[in-house]
Parts: C-alpha cells; sequence; structure tokens
C-alpha cells in the first residue's frame, strides 16, 4: 500500500492554472499533489553569444525553491552568493528537456526563459518545472504566432516529465516526498506527447533492478506523460 494510499500506476492529482501573473508573456501554476510551481515564460529579441548570428533560437531555464517550500526553511541562495549544485543540475535538465521539443529554427533568433519557482515541494519539483515550464513556453510561443513574429509553429511537440520507481519493493508511478524519499530505485522520464525519450535519470537508492524492472517503469512512465500530455492540452486551449 502506498502512503497516499494511490493505485500503483496512479497519478497524483494533477491542475495547470494559465495566465497567472500578469506580465510574463507566458506563465502557469502547476499543482501536482502538492507539489506547486510557478512557471513563467519571457521572451527576449536577443541570443546568448554562442548562436548569434546563426539564425537559431534558444530557449533556457532557470529554477528556484522558496526557503519555506519544505518542511524547514532553507536559506535562500541568493544569500550565499552562489547557486547549488542541485539547482544548477535541474535548471540545466530543464532547459535541455525544453529545447528538445522545439524547432530553433523557426523560433527565429531570440531566446526564451523559463523562470520555474518552487512555492510548494512534496517530490517530483523537476518533473512538475518541466511539464509546467512547457506550458509556459506554449503561452509565449503563441504570443509570438498572434502578432505575426513567428510564421510557423516552432513547438514539435509537448514535453512533459514524471517521476518513477520501486518503494516497498512494488515499481510505482509519480513519487510524492514519502515514497521518494524511501524508495530503492528512483527515476525521472521525459518524454514527448507522442511518446518519445528525451531524457532518463535513474539510479539504485539501495536496491539494485533488473531490465525487466526498468521496462515496468518505462511503461508507467509511458502512462504518466501521456495523462500529463492530455492535461497540457486542455490547459494551453
Amino acid at each position: 500500500m502506498r502512503p497516499s494510499g494511490r493505485a500503483l500506476n496512479e497519478m497524483r492529482a494533477v491542475s495547470i492554472e494559465t495566465g497567472f501573473t500578469k506580465h510574463a508573456e507566458g506563465s502557469c501554476l502547476i499543482k501536482v499533489g502538492d507539489t506547486h510551481v510557478l512557471c513563467t515564460a519571457t521572451i527576449d529579441e536577443r541570443v546568448p553569444p554562442f548562436i548569434k548570428g546563426s539564425g537559431l533560437g534558444w530557449v533556457t531555464a532557470e529554477y528556484g525553491m522558496l526557503p519555506r517550500a519544505t518542511n524547514t526553511r532553507m536559506r535562500r541562495e541568493a544569500s550565499s552568493g552562489k547557486q547549488g549544485g542541485r539547482t544548477v543540475e535541474i535548471q540545466r535538465l530543464i532547459g535541455r528537456a525544453l529545447r528538445a521539443g522545439v524547432d530553433r529554427v523557426a523560433l527565429g533568433e531570440r531566446q526564451i526563459t523559463v523562470d520555474c519557482d518552487v512555492l510548494q515541494a512534496d517530490g517530483g519539483t523537476r518533473c512538475a518545472s518541466i511539464t509546467g515550464g512547457w506550458v509556459a513556453l506554449r503561452l509565449a510561443v503563441n504570443k509570438l504566432m498572434k502578432a505575426g513574429d513567428v510564421k510557423m509553429d516552432p513547438l514539435i511537440d509537448p514535453v512533459s516529465a514524471v517521476s518513477c520507481g520501486i518503494y516497498a519493493g512494488q515499481p510505482v508511478l509519480d513519487l510524492d516526498y514519502p515514497e521518494d524519499s524511501e524508495a530503492g530505485v528512483d527515476g525521472n522520464f521525459i518524454m514527448t506527447g507522442s511518446g518519445k525519450l528525451i531524457e532518463v535519470q535513474m539510479s539504485a537508492e539501495g536496491s539494485l533492478f533488473s531490465r525487466a524492472q526498468m521496462n515496468e517503469l518505462m511503461d508507467l512512465a509511458e502512462k504518466g506523460t501521456s495523462e500529463l500530455a492530455a492535461i497540457q492540452k486542455a490547459a494551453c486551449a
């Protein structure tokens, strides 16, 4: 039995509220159970120097957690003068994931920055950030297309992410914190709406896993990301 009472292949409740902030070109508040992330997308007509003049667009991301997003207060990273290694790793992951679903030629030579700020954490913050980040990106691109700045839709396919793992010896979908902290195997799966893989992060956290178990987790991830893709499309409709 899972701590939440969910079935092994059952996601937490997911909701996406778009237009959550006034000024960003695209924004949403995504809730995956008790994990809540504010995602905003900002359009900049400049690109990083390393692709300037190439005609290619760029999508990047930043990630952060509010001090009381967790059970105890965390010190703001700004107060220490630098980002932690976990933060840097996650925001690079978000950027890579979102770029995988973008036709950078169609986007044109501009940059879209997706900011993901965790308001409340209960496991799966990077997955929620990627899923909500794509919605914010979609809304920002819609504005570019409506204004005629982009002629062809540069977003190839929805991008979403879900965690899967082995908890109490059973493969489970969408780990919350009580499961994540005790899981023998933990993985994050990033996929497109059409079921193609972008990135898989898998690690043993106390017990080893077999090829057959990994296949089971892949099946769960496909189910979860297909459900998330439907929610993303409905939110952007």
